[in-house]
């Protein structure tokens, strides 16, 4: 069939086919999805591992080499490369392309599951995830305090500005439809610094391992079961914690030969 001759006796058929045409072009280009970057699955699975105050070459040894040898008989896999800091170890593992991703982190996932009582006790377990293209950061706020009406000062100081962005503008934004995660760069972040003397420990013959755990039996909100108070049954926690950095400074650290120090006699605590 000639359609252009039949178009030209005929218009009105022609017509309506290039109005109807052009009108499903219109929704779908209006429907169409636009974003950074396109769902593409790398098939690289990222292993994350935290050891809080170990050195790199502890990590190495004792975290990376094991995890290494774990997924390396893993099948399909390419490369392997690891970034090792302090108290903190990042392998990258890089599968082929033909290599389901969802088998890949499930795979590496049950390797490192295996290893784990040949990993230290006290480390966390190890974060396994995959790298997805289409979760970078899209919008970037700034937020700035207003200055009040009769100074020039700051109405919050940087503390409580970093407060009313995780406590009020995070759940607000969260709240928000497509808004998928919210994070805070900048700002300051609540923590105590404990700074060890060297001179005033050796003189006390204390050891950073005495002050250590100490600490950890420190800030402890833990269950501690059920008990009848006043004819009713309630639940009981067993709760230690300081609440200013003076208290902590005054904290107790029992030595051996039933000695005792303060805190603040050898660390400065910030």
């Amino acid at each position: 069939m000639n359609f252009s001759a039949y178009s030209i006796k005929n218009p009105v058929p022609a017509l309506l086919l290039f109005a109807l045409l052009t009108l499903v072009g219109l929704l779908a280009f209006k429907a169409t999805t636009v974003q950074d970057f396109p769902d593409i699955e790398l098939p690289v699975v990222i292993v994350n591992a935290a050891l809080d105050g170990a050195a790199p070459a502890q990590l190495e040894t004792d975290v990376a080499r094991k995890i290494e040898d774990a997924v390396a008989s893993l099948q399909g896999v390419k490369n392997i490369s690891a970034t090792v800091l302090d108290g903190s170890v990042q392998i990258a593992i890089e599968f082929i392309l033909e290599k389901p991703l969802g088998d890949a982190v499930s795979e590496t996932r049950d390797a490192i599951a295996s290893i784990r009582a040949d990993l230290p006790a006290d480390m966390r377990d190890p974060q396994v995830t995959k790298i997805n293209t289409a979760g970078r950061a899209v919008l970037t706020f700034t937020a700035t305090p207003a200055l009040a009406a009769d100074s020039t000062t700051p109405r919050l100081d940087e503390q409580a500005l970093s407060w009313l962005v995780d406590d009020a503008v995070t759940k607000r934004l969260l709240s928000v439809k497509g808004v998928g995660a919210v994070k805070r760069i900048g700002g300051t972040k609540r923590e105590i610094r404990i700074e060890l003397n060297a001179a005033q420990m050796a003189a006390l013959n204390v050891a950073a391992v005495d002050v250590s755990r100490r600490l950890k039996l420190v800030q402890q909100d833990a269950p501690g079961g059920r008990g009848d108070v006043g004819g009713a049954e309630q639940a009981v926690r067993t709760v230690a914690t300081v609440k200013t950095a003076a208290e902590l400074a005054a904290l107790d650290i029992p030595l051996a030969e039933g000695r005792h120090v303060r805190l603040d006699q050898v660390a400065r605590v910030l």
